[in-house]
């Protein structure tokens, strides 16, 4: 008993330093395409109008709402029967042919995979699960055949990471353990203007019927479904735990997805050198590299070709995935645009630059998923002297002299905001050198086996 408080204390206690984490991270800028359209014709997306017939008393033996809410970080409700969908309301309605006029069961989900984190939830449309009469039916406007997974593109949307994390990454669990090799209708709710023509390639992947909008639909147009699973089923930050999945999918299978969907169809030039992505921070966000320039010539002269990655607005998901998959390594501060390790082919190598105090949130983010990711991962922690805080703190200050005592219980907004926010790197170049010579044997020697 002991054992199981202690665990959930610590997940507890995990959640609320990730909800600070998240309140301070770089938001990772989103690519906008307010004029761009698109047809469903471009992934042969469409909607499927056929009538579903089903047997009244088989109907009727496995027609139910449940709800699972026993998980720290998400609730997921499934509709084990023919529903149908009001836009206008937000409900799916199971058409229960047990249905009576006494007071149907009602169930009520925000399905979006950061429910411990109060401040962020109310942000995210609530949908109502309730049941009806089996006449209902006629009140279709399209009939689908086959079943939808519903979940919320709001919350920390617009960041690169949280759209993975919170978002394709849970969609592809609960799509691989709830409807594997199975076809289904993904509908959407708190999409931004951007965000359907930044990912309509992924979600093509997911499914080859149009992806329903919900806040975007019209109101006044109902959508009937075989079944439905409300909610994304997560592992932690960029975590898919094969053991938790019957199909045993892992990182390396997400990423083939991500290739299929993106299909970078990269012609492999012979080269002499391995090629190094150099992710760039810049502005006045924080973790920026001061001396950026030296260590550029550093890699060149360590053998690299370097190719310097500054994410923007205007920045193409499918450019820049056709960009980091063709490298042979990647390297970057931590922050939101190392998420992009999940473009790089495995067994390249990804080198990630630990400011000071961000060693245990580092290895959460990026470390752990990378080596899921079968590549070969390495990392450079700053030292103090190679921080900016130096010039604000003392070396006596526990700022700098113990973060994790700093840090201590009370890791709230303010002490955060300046391993975050208030901290660039100047860093020791002949000392990054030494990594840089090992990093550029390992990119070497995938160059020579892989191309």
């Amino acid at each position: 008993m002991v054992r199981k408080t202690t665990s959930k204390s610590y997940s507890v206690a995990l959640v609320i330093v990730m909800v600070i984490y998240v309140a301070f991270s770089s938001v990772y800028d989103r690519q906008l395409f307010p004029s761009l359209s698109f047809s469903q014709g471009t992934l042969q997306q469409r909607w499927e109008s056929r009538r579903t017939k089903q047997n009244p008393q088989v109907m009727a033996a496995s027609a139910k709402i449940t709800c699972d809410r026993s998980h720290t970080s998400y609730d997921l409700c499934s509709i084990n029967g023919s529903c149908i969908l009001n836009p206008k309301t937000g409900t799916l309605t199971l058409m229960d042919p047990t249905f009576t006029t006494s007071a149907p069961l009602v169930e009520k989900i925000r399905p979006y995979p950061r429910k411990a984190e109060k401040w962020i939830m109310p942000r995210i449309r609530e949908l109502k699960l309730t049941s009806g009469p089996l006449d209902l039916t006629r009140s279709c406007n399209i009939t689908h055949d086959s079943p939808a997974i519903v979940f919320s593109a709001g919350g920390y949307t617009g960041s690169i990471y949280h759209d993975f994390i919170d978002g394709f990454i849970p969609l592809f669990i609960t799509a691989n353990l709830v409807y594997p090799d199975r076809d289904f209708i993904l509908v959407v709710v708190n999409s931004k203007e951007w965000w359907m023509p930044k990912y309509i390639d992924i979600l093509g992947t997911f499914s080859k019927h149009k992806t329903i909008l919900l806040d975007k639909e019209n109101v006044s147009i109902t959508h009937c479904f075989t079944s439905a699973t409300v909610g994304l089923i997560s592992h932690g930050p960029m975590t898919i735990d094969p053991t938790q999945i019957p199909n045993s999918k892992s990182l390396v299978d997400f990423h083939n997805l991500l290739d299929k969907a993106l299909n970078p169809n990269l012609s492999i030039i012979k080269i002499n050198k391995p090629r190094l992505i150099l992710v760039r921070r810049y502005g006045n966000i924080g973790r920026v590299i001061l001396n950026e320039e030296e260590i550029r010539e550093m890699l060149e002269d360590v053998g690299f070709e370097v190719i310097t990655f500054r994410p923007s607005k205007t920045t193409s998901l499918r450019e820049a995935y056709k960009l980091i998959k063709s490298s042979h390594g990647m390297i970057g501060v931590h922050g939101a645009a190392l998420t992009q390790l999940l473009f790089l082919r495995p067994g390249s190598v990804l080198v990630q630059i630990v400011p000071v105090g961000l060693g245990w949130v580092s290895k959460t983010c990026f470390e752990t998923p990378a080596k899921a990711m079968k590549l070969d991962y390495t990392e450079y922690r700053v030292n103090v002297e190679e921080s900016s805080l130096i010039e604000k703190y003392s070396r006596d200050d526990l700022v700098l002299k113990d973060p994790i005592a700093y840090r201590g219980m009370d890791w709230n907004v303010t002490k955060m905001k300046v391993y975050l926010k208030e901290q660039d790197v100047r860093l020791d170049v002949n000392r990054f050198r030494k990594h840089m010579n090992e990093a550029y044997k390992k990119a070497k020697s995938f160059m020579d086996l892989n191309g």
